[in-house]
């Protein structure tokens, strides 16, 4: 990792989520350099961090689309949320509107590169990342 590296990269925070929840995997408090987003002590917490937010926007709020989940993740008052949208269906290969299931592996997986791909310009970690991320979501 080097400075030049997407903020999300530098964070571990690929998802580039807002502090806002007590997440595992936080650096310590006096560690913190970033004002806006969550830092983590390695990529996978971030990841797992992901996963957990995107399981509760289908569980708890029934949505079940790319385009209903990135509406939610990037919200128009902040975001091209449709250009977005695009770019999680061009990466994915799955339809805006075809529902989805994020408790499948290879749906989240596939879910959670592209979002890594539109937050950060490029997605660094290789599968075994993304394991242990999902193996740390499930504990």
């Amino acid at each position: 990792m080097t400075t030049s590296d997407a903020r999300g990269v530098r964070n571990n925070n690929p998802g580039n989520i807002r502090w806002r929840d007590k997440w595992m995997g936080l650096v310590p408090e006096q560690q913190r350099t970033d004002t806006a987003f969550c830092q983590f002590v390695s990529p996978e917490y971030g990841i797992r961090a992901m996963m957990i937010i995107l399981h509760h926007y289908q569980i708890k709020h029934g949505l079940n689309t790319i385009a209903d989940i990135i509406q939610r993740w990037a919200p128009p008052e902040e975001n091209d949320t449709q250009a977005y949208i695009n770019s999680v269906v061009k990466v994915t290969g799955i339809t805006a509107h075809k529902p989805i299931n994020v408790t499948d592996s290879s749906t989240m997986s596939k879910l959670v590169q592209a979002i890594i791909v539109h937050e950060n310009g490029y997605q660094p970690y290789d599968a075994s990342v993304l394991q242990r991320a999902e193996k740390l979501a499930h504990e």
